[in-house]
């Protein structure tokens, strides 16, 4: 526990307890790998040594994959960050672009209309050309 204790000061945890968790669970997995090696010697018949370097070896594992982990949520918290600004920048465009649709659509409403009345109009000087026309084709034919 000491030499994992030494070897773990330099490490930046969360807290003591957690700290103290990880400096009594290396021991203790080193131990079960020690009495897991002798159920191997009498099933397989193969040694498996277990010495004072293989536990730094599971010392410097931990460290190396606590900080691998640790470089992962942080690229994890860094793409969530980009994606929540994105969505807010989507979200002010989206209202600005309500906004102009809301203005738009109010002209386009006043130019229907126009729209609307200028139709009326021209439809009652096609009723007058017409009519007008019908008359100059009766003279024509009466000129004829």
């Amino acid at each position: 526990m000491s030499v994992a204790r030494k070897f773990l000061e330099e490490v930046e945890m969360a807290s003591d307890d957690e700290r103290n968790a990880v400096v009594n669970f290396l021991p203790y997995s080193f131990g079960v790998v020690q009495d897991f090696s002798a159920v191997v010697l009498q099933a397989e018949r193969r040694v498996i040594h277990t010495t004072p370097k293989s536990f730094l070896e599971l010392i410097k594992l931990f460290k190396s994959m606590l900080g691998i982990k640790r470089k992962d949520l942080e690229d994890n918290r860094e793409k969530y960050d980009r994606g929540v600004i994105k969505l807010q920048q989507t979200q002010e465009q989206i209202a600005e672009l309500e906004e102009v649709l809301k203005v738009t659509s109010v002209t386009v409403e006043e130019k229907k209309k126009v729209a609307g009345e200028q139709a009326e109009i021209v439809g009652k000087e096609k009723d007058k050309v017409t009519i007008q026309s019908d008359i100059a084709g009766a003279e024509s034919i009466k000129c004829a």
